[in-house]
């Protein structure tokens, strides 16, 4: 099972060690899922630890080398335009169709109302935890 993962998934899922999102990586994490992102997708999620959590540098380095050690990164071979809500979330579904993921796994609601895109269905980790329960 292949599967893409949001900025919003990797800061819940690293910052908050109760959380729903934490608690299904760790079941995808020790069941062998292939868990995919981009370049884009973690300067993003290294923006996001610095500006709303004010982590510093090596911080977020440390950070980065943990989620490296559980994520394939990949380069998008695809551009689309999808999301006319919020144009910057098109490089979850770039990621998702180059990785040919199954899921998407995400808090995002522009995302979340599409439910699916291509036959990649996109889900929250509340719906995650019952699929791959």
């Amino acid at each position: 099972m292949k599967i893409t993962l949001d900025t919003n998934f990797l800061i819940s899922s690293t910052q908050w060690k109760n959380s729903v999102a934490h608690k299904i990586l760790i079941k995808l994490i020790r069941n062998n899922y292939e868990l995919f992102t981009t370049e884009e997708i973690l300067t993003e999620f290294s923006e996001v630890l610095a500006r709303d959590f004010e982590y510093e540098n090596n911080e977020i380095e440390k950070i980065l080398t943990n989620v490296l050690g559980f994520v394939k990164i990949i380069k998008p071979n695809i551009k689309i335009e999808v999301v006319k809500e919020d144009p910057d979330d098109d490089k979850i579904i770039e990621c998702a169709i180059s990785s040919s993921s199954d899921y998407i796994i995400t808090y995002d609601k522009h995302l979340l109302n599409l439910k699916e895109y291509e036959e990649i269905k996109i889900i929250t980790p509340e719906e995650a935890m019952k699929t791959f329960a």
